[in-house]
């Protein structure tokens, strides 16, 4: 759900022309939510998305909701990691970290 709010935001940018969001935003912005949405370099992409968002939120005025939701959701996504199907996890492997019992 992120990752198509990052698109809408994202595509919406370019076709308004605001002049809140460069250019450079707007296409680092869709870059990591196609990353996002195909579960490709998701701490990668997760980090972008909480700099583009951040960047949004403190150059221009106004109401700076959208960007700390979407930032929020991108630092959450960057720190749980890519789900069960996604490539990162068909790529790389799940990792499971377990504790080992005590020795009493």
């Amino acid at each position: 759900m992120a990752a198509i709010a990052l698109i809408d935001q994202g595509a919406s940018t370019f076709q308004a022309g605001t002049p809140g969001r460069s250019i450079i935003s707007s296409v680092l912005t869709c870059a990591a939510s196609i990353l996002l949405l195909a579960g490709l370099w998701t701490p990668i992409a997760g980090v972008l998305v909480l700099t583009v968002e951040l960047w949004a939120d403190f150059s221009k005025p106004g109401d700076h909701w959208v960007q700390i939701l979407l930032g929020t959701l991108g630092a959450g996504l960057a720190l749980l990691g890519p789900g069960v199907w996604s490539f990162d996890a068909y790529l790389f492997g799940w990792k499971r970290i377990g504790s080992r019992p005590r020795k009493s």
